[in-house]
C-alpha cells in the first residue's frame, strides 16, 4: 500500500471534522501536535489511525477526529486505490494572556498522574517472544490505540489484536480518570507466521 506525502493526501480530503479540545488538556494548558498514521480504504474512509506521538489528552481526541474523516481516493488503473498517509492534528490554546502559561505545562501534570495499569490476570508472559507496545489507554481501561515501540509489522499487527482485548485500571488526574500511556510487554503465539518464538526474530 503506497504512503502518500501528507500536502498530497490533504488534496484528496473532502471533509475534515475538527477535533475537540479536551477541557482536561485546556486545564492544564496543555497544547500542541497529534500525529497519526491514517489507512484511508479505496471507499474513501479512514480504516485505521494510530498515534505516532502527541499528548495523550490530545490523541484520543486527534484520533476521534481522523477516524471520520473521508477522502476522495486516488485513481489508479484499476480503479480508486487504498493509501496511508501521516496526518498532523495541531491543538493551540487561544489566550491573549500568553506570558501567563506555565513554562512546561507537560513535566508540571505527569508528576501529578498515576498511570495505568493492567488489570491482574491480563496475558502477559515474559517467556518466549513478546512485543513491546505503548498503549495509549482510554477513561474506561480499554485500549484505544497501540504502537510497537520496536517490531516488524506483522508482529505488530498481532500484537495489537492481542492487547485490544485487554483490560487497564485508567490512570487518574487526582479522583479523575484521563487517558495516558503505558508500556507493555505482549507476548506472541508460538505459531506466529508459521514459526515457533524459538525460531522467529523479535524484540
Amino acid at each position: 500500500m503506497p504512503t502518500l506525502p501528507t500536502k498530497r493526501a490533504d488534496t484528496y480530503l473532502v471533509n475534515q471534522t475538527p477535533p475537540e479540545y479536551p477541557a482536561v488538556a485546556r486545564i492544564n494548558y496543555i497544547q500542541g501536535k497529534v500525529r497519526l498514521l491514517a489507512t484511508v480504504s479505496r471507499a474513501g474512509k479512514v480504516s485505521e489511525a494510530h498515534v505516532i506521538s502527541g499528548h495523550p489528552f490530545l490523541a484520543v481526541a486527534a484520533l476521534n477526529a481522523v477516524r471520520r474523516w473521508v477522502f476522495r481516493p486516488p485513481e489508479s488503473r484499476s480503479g480508486p486505490a487504498d493509501f496511508q498517509t501521516y496526518v498532523d492534528v495541531r491543538f493551540s490554546l487561544r489566550t491573549k494572556h500568553v506570558d501567563h502559561l506555565p513554562l512546561q505545562p507537560d513535566r508540571d501534570l505527569k508528576r501529578q498522574i498515576h498511570p495505568p495499569e493492567l488489570v491482574a490476570g491480563s496475558p502477559i508472559s515474559r517467556d518466549g517472544e513478546v512485543v513491546r507496545m505503548r498503549v495509549l489507554v482510554g477513561l474506561e481501561g480499554q485500549a484505544v490505540d497501540s504502537q510497537a515501540v520496536q517490531a516488524a509489522a506483522v508482529h505488530q499487527a498481532e500484537a495489537r489484536r492481542a492487547v485490544a482485548s485487554w483490560t487497564f485500571r485508567p490512570a487518574r488526574w487526582g479522583a479523575m480518570a484521563v487517558p495516558w500511556y503505558v508500556e507493555v510487554d505482549v507476548p506472541l503465539p508460538s505459531w506466529s507466521g508459521g514459526r515457533t518464538a524459538a525460531d522467529s526474530s523479535g524484540h
